[in-house]
């Protein structure tokens, strides 16, 4: 599932082609996908709204306009790109949104397994109200970090992909910044020390930070809206290299277990439990 680095890339991708044109109208075949309003209101409402910014909070996308806000979750294999109307894309054969726009040019939603959800709201804290600090803003500094995890119990690398705890994190970040800040995945949060929490919160930002340059982790389904993979992937230091040497220590082959149903990837040698 694409992360905060992927949902920030996609963004960062599709808002100058987007910020000031009109929806003219849309197009869906997936109404489940369609998590409100139901499809008639939405297919109404959306037209003739003109888009005032393209932002991300946590995994979402929120698209701003002039009444409402157009929210989608990418989930396990969403894509949103911008094309001519004319362009035939590889990505369009699981295309299940299309928004019209004023310059002959439409936004486009992919996603083959439709796990992802779309939203017409007027108030984007019905939708994303819930969910915990960005891990990258100024408001997320060390000591508001220590306080949050005062009173938290449990295995770190679940807490971690709590989106009520802290947003935007996923398996993928959450293996990286546990084996950068040196700590196994099956400690538990009252168990660590505090120049290890201190080290996970600057591991979190570092990793995330380094996922935002390279543009994201292509390993699976994720692609820029140019429909180019990132670079993310290559720079991975657990995630996905199961039996392969820690490029950190170099003594050790990193291993993967099962934490909270999750694939978890770490270094024997350089997270000891």
């Amino acid at each position: 599932m694409p992360e905060l680095p992927e949902v920030e890339t996609t963004v960062r991708g599709i808002r100058p082609t987007l910020i000031h044109r009109c929806i003219e109208s849309a197009w869906l075949d997936w109404p489940k996908g369609l998590a409100e309003p139901p499809p008639s209101i939405f297919l109404d409402r959306i037209q003739h709204q003109k888009i005032r910014d393209v932002r991300r909070r946590a995994k979402y996308i929120l698209i701003d306009l002039d009444v409402d806000t157009l929210i989608i979750h990418l989930k396990m294999t969403g894509r949103l790109y911008v094309v001519p109307n004319t362009t035939t894309a590889h990505a369009d054969k699981w295309v299940h949104f299309r928004f019209q726009l004023d310059n002959e040019s439409q936004l486009r939603f992919s996603d083959s397994r439709k796990f992802g959800r779309v939203y017409l709201v007027s108030n984007p804290e019905t939708v994303i109200g819930h969910l915990g600090p960005e891990p990258l803003s100024d408001e997320f500094t060390l000591d508001v970090w220590l306080a949050s995890l005062e009173e938290r119990t449990g295995k770190i690398k679940p807490l971690l992909m709590n989106q009520r705890f802290i947003a935007g994190i996923g398996n993928i970040y959450a293996d990286e910044a546990l084996h950068l800040a040196k700590i196994h995945p099956r400690r538990t949060v009252q168990d660590l020390a505090l120049h290890e929490k201190e080290a996970l919160w600057k591991a979190i930002r570092q990793v995330l930070q380094e996922g935002i340059a390279r543009e994201g982790a292509s390993v699976n389904w994720y692609r820029k809206p140019d429909g180019s993979k990132g670079s993310a992937q290559d720079g991975l230091r657990v995630y996905a290299q199961t039996n392969q040497l820690c490029r950190t220590c170099g003594e050790a082959n990193i291993q993967k277990i099962v934490i909270a149903q999750r694939g978890t990837h770490f270094c024997p040698n350089c997270q000891r439990e």
